[in-house]
Parts: structure tokens; C-alpha cells; sequence
């Protein structure tokens, strides 16, 4: 599966009744719960990571994909956008694009 077909398959079931669609419950529970939901998967992944569980890493890292496409099918912004970034960062080296950004974290 591709991270389009995850778009499109979220879409379908964004559009579903809550009381059918995991991904339309959430959804309609607002942005915070939302985003809070990715930050919980974004952790476990992390959790994962550091601790070595591979197996773990590969699970925690799908739920993390499709939490973050969720969040942004709730904000509107389309995945095409988000590519699109990523694109235009490979113009420059990541330190040079890093060190472009006025935060500079």
C-alpha cells in the first residue's frame, strides 16, 4: 500500500458514520484528540526504537503513518503538500536546509 492509497482509503472512511469508522470517530472528536492520538503513537514508536523491539517498531511506525494522515485529513491539508515539501527540500542538503529555518532547532 502507498502512503496515496492511505490517503484515499482515509477519505472513504473519514466520510463514514462514526458509529462504522474508527477513522470518522476520531475525526470527529476534534483536532486535539486527534493529534493527541499521533503524539501517543509517535511515542510508542520512539519507545520502540530505543528499546530495539523491531517488531514493535514496524507496528508502532504503521499506527504512526496513519495517525498523521488522519491529523492531516482533519486540518485539510492534503498529502500532495506535504510531498511536494519534502521535494523541494531535496534541492539542498538536509544541514543546509536545516540550518535555512529560522528556528534553527
Amino acid at each position: 500500500m502507498t502512503l496515496e492509497e492511505l490517503e484515499a482509503r482515509i477519505a472513504i472512511r473519514a466520510a463514514a458514520s462514526p458509529e462504522e469508522s474508527y477513522t470518522a470517530k476520531l475525526i470527529s472528536r476534534g483536532m486535539n484528540k486527534t493529534a493527541q492520538k499521533l503524539g501517543e503513537e509517535a511515542t510508542e514508536a520512539v519507545i520502540a526504537a530505543v528499546t530495539g523491539d523491531r517488531a514493535e517498531l514496524v507496528k508502532e511506525s504503521a499506527d504512526v503513518l496513519f495517525h498523521l494522515l488522519v491529523v492531516l485529513k482533519s486540518a485539510g491539508v492534503p498529502l500532495g503538500e506535504v510531498l511536494a515539501e519534502l521535494d523541494a527540500r531535496t534541492a539542498q542538503s538536509g544541514l543546509a536546509e536545516k540550518a535555512s529555518r529560522s528556528d534553527n532547532k
